[in-house]
């Protein structure tokens, strides 16, 4: 036994795998590793703290990093319908910062359209700084005639005067056409650019179309992501995902688009990774959903308040493949919806955890192990002597015996001993102990008591206790009046 050649847990070797540290479920482990590396969904059934949750996290460990990354971008044809993209990690965000078109000078353009952009002057067709309003050459102003051209008619001048038009603008781009090789008209776009102009044809402006469109997109799951989801309690919300309201019911200046207001669920964040539901049956008629999802492999996110503008949208087929694994009690066994049970015995295993396991020297090592372990992942707590590790040992023959009426076995109900190591360790960081002692141990294990156990010990029965809630003097008069 390791207890035989150790002074303390500082000499124990605590296992780097996740599932390696799983004490006492070997064959719940085994089956957890064949699932993982099958796609298998999983429900773990067992008594309270025999690690059910800790078995979920660590089959989360022998996944490898999600590598998809899912874009919601908007929908020009129906904006309240935005799209989906599915890249991969390695594509995402790459992008070319090359502009279409070509850069020209000035002088190589039609002079319409470089007086219009501002570089030619009108007067004299000297060329200059489109900064310049008035000519350096001639000393007239460039864009005279074009003022005189807008205000030629009586009804434009009419309508400068009542008005009182400030200053012409000068163009930043001039929208025109040409007629190509094959006799079709196509448009051509000057685009003003510093000292020079970008000429963008029929293919260029087209090429910009999409990148604007690739712009109005935003990445909705990230590739890289953590692959374990807990959504033990969650709300329908938390657990499909919504659509944030609008109070300017997206309108295009001020308000938000809808695909910047789409939130995913827990079932699309699992993609390629773990669910966990803990407490499964408390999840109620929102297991029906799960089982769509598992089922699909994708779910549609849609706004879940029908009194918010997010309920107009509905986002399609958003990806969530993952690894489902439940969690319940025996006694809540019988809440877990039919269908959803049929489903993973269909195509995973259902899993009855132990609550015990034999005492054998080996299983006691395995509970040294586990001392180790709490105070390694506490991190606040000192390390435990022999005696100590004994003290816990022998608790948890106690509690087999007691709670599990099992004889000659250790418990696995290991989160509450996990309780009296923390709390013996807490004890000896207070008295400025080096190392968890035997006396810790004990002390640690008469103060962690249940409530109920704490009303027999001190009122003789929990019935007893339960009465000191009244502030009501019985036999006393006021007893029978009200309080006015």
């Amino acid at each position: 036994m390791l207890t035989d050649s150790i002074e303390s847990t500082v000499e124990v070797q605590v296992p780097k795998e996740a599932l390696g540290r799983v004490i006492g479920q070997s064959s719940a482990v085994e089956k957890v590793k064949i699932a993982v590396r099958q796609s298998r969904h999983v429900l773990l059934v067992g008594a309270p703290g025999t690690g059910k949750s800790m078995i979920a996290k660590a089959m989360s460990e022998c996944l490898p990093k999600p590598k998809q990354q899912v874009v919601v971008y908007h929908n020009d044809e129906n904006p309240q319908n935005p799209l989906i993209e599915i890249v991969s990690g390695e594509s995402a965000g790459e992008s070319s910062n090359d502009k279409p078109g070509m850069l020209v000078d000035p002088v190589e353009v039609p002079s319409l359209i470089s007086e219009r952009l501002g570089f030619r002057c009108g007067h004299c067709g000297g060329m200059g700084s489109p900064k310049d309003l008035v000519c350096n050459k001639c000393g007239g102003a460039k864009i005279k005639h074009l003022l005189e051209s807008q205000t030629s008619s009586h009804y434009n001048r009419v309508f400068s005067d009542v008005f009182e038009l400030g200053p012409l603008q000068l163009e930043s781009e001039v929208y025109t056409t040409r007629v190509n090789e094959e006799g079709v008209e196509e448009p051509l776009v000057y685009r003003r650019e510093g000292g020079r102009i970008r000429v963008l044809d029929k293919s260029c402006l087209e090429k910009l179309a999409k990148a604007r469109s690739e712009r109005a997109r935003r990445v909705l799951i990230p590739a890289g992501r953590n692959n374990f989801v807990q959504a033990t309690g969650a709300s329908e919300t938390e657990l499909l995902g919504d659509v944030r309201h609008d109070p300017y019911g997206s309108h295009p200046e001020i308000g938000t688009p809808s695909y910047l207001r789409v939130v995913p669920g827990a079932v699309h964040l699992a993609h390629e990774g773990i669910l966990f539901v803990d407490e499964l049956p408390q999840l109620g008629s929102l297991q029906s959903y799960i089982l769509t999802a598992m089922q699909e492999k994708k779910f549609p996110i849609t706004g879940r308040n029908p009194h918010s503008s997010g309920s107009a949208v509905r986002v399609e087929a958003v990806p969530c493949d993952f690894l489902f694994v439940g969690a319940c009690n025996i006694a809540n066994l019988s809440g877990i919806l039919s269908p959803l049970r049929s489903r993973i015995n269909g195509g995973g295993y259902e899993i009855l955890l132990d609550s015990t396991m034999k005492d054998t020297p080996e299983n006691r090592d395995s509970l040294v192990r586990f001392v180790a372990q709490e105070i390694i992942l506490d991190g606040r707590i000192p390390h435990a002597r022999v005696d100590a590790i004994l003290a816990v040992i022998d608790e948890a023959s106690k509690r087999a015996r007691v709670i599990d009426e099992e004889r000659e076995a250790l418990t696995l109900r290991l989160r509450d001993l996990g309780g009296v190591v923390r709390l013996a360790g807490d004890m000896a960081v207070v008295e400025g102990a080096g190392l968890i002692e035997k006396r810790h141990v004990e002390r640690a294990l008469k103060d962690s008591t249940s409530i109920e156990q704490q009303l027999r010990e001190k009122y003789g029965s929990v019935f007893r206790g339960l009465s000191k809630d009244s502030s009501v003097v019985v036999g006393d008069s006021t007893a029978e009046r009200g309080y006015g």
